[in-house]
């Protein structure tokens, strides 16, 4: 099985579309399929900060459900998720963005929105395992030894990333450079941090090329290892990006 794996959307839903077309997918019935039945990944983080998370949530879930896709959460999505149950979460670091959508949203259309992320999260795995453990997607990555395990410190590791306990200067948790230390055979692919070149160290490989803040959107297609973009229609936002010490 052959399969693209895409990098953060965050609720850019026009770059979404271009990059579907230009990996060859073609719209059928509300859905995307590839003449060549390759199949969808996201790593996570759909909506929050861009113009319209909403489309974009609608459109996964139709993937997902038709079987033309896979998904596994993010921090942002794990937090919408939290909202939809009614939980007291911060409507801040992009969420509000989303309220705001939803909140313009007739009640019919709000309770559909709402049903299908709840679905969608509910009935995916915190990361995916695919191809004989061959390929890992997992949304801020993952340690080898956390592989086929589910508690809450691989739970925070997926979506969080490895976090120190610390903060930086703008609230965002310190994290520390899991990847550099990967000695699986397993290919790991995830996002959560946005870098402004795809990042392929030990066998992972990041692609949260930052489309919100400016940079682009990115598919990783596997086997092949070939990466597929379309440039941000959203302004350039420079401090959002991690640079590494290599």
């Amino acid at each position: 099985m052959n399969i693209d794996i895409i990098g953060d959307i965050h609720g850019c839903y026009e770059e979404f579309i271009s990059l579907l077309s230009k990996l060859g997918y073609q719209k059928s019935d509300h859905s995307y399929t590839h003449p060549e039945n390759r199949k969808l990944a996201f790593v996570g983080d759909l909506t929050d900060r861009g113009p319209n998370s909403v489309a974009v949530i609608k459109l996964v879930s139709q993937l997902v459900d038709s079987d033309q896709a896979y998904y596994c959460p993010g921090n942002h999505c794990d937090k919408l998720y939290r909202y939809f149950l009614g939980r007291n979460v911060q409507i801040t670091h992009g969420l509000e963005t989303t309220v705001a959508e939803l909140k313009s949203l007739n009640k019919k259309d709000y309770q559909r929105v709402r049903q299908q992320f709840l679905t969608l999260v509910e009935r995916s795995p915190l990361y995916h395992v695919l191809l004989d453990n061959e390929l890992v997607i997992a949304h801020a990555g993952i340690r080898s030894d956390y592989i086929g395990q589910i508690n809450k410190r691989v739970k925070t590791f997926v979506l969080y990333g490895d976090i120190t306990g610390e903060s930086n200067k703008d609230g965002t948790p310190v994290r520390r450079d899991w990847a550099q230390h990967h000695q699986g055979n397993e290919w790991i692919i995830y996002g959560h941090t946005p870098v402004k070149e795809p990042r392929f160290i030990h066998r992972t490989v990041n692609i949260d090329t930052g489309c919100v803040f400016g940079g682009a959107l990115t598919a990783l297609q596997f086997p092949e290892m070939t990466l597929v973009q379309v440039p941000s229609l959203q302004p350039f936002v420079e401090e959002k990006f991690r640079s590494f010490e290599q």
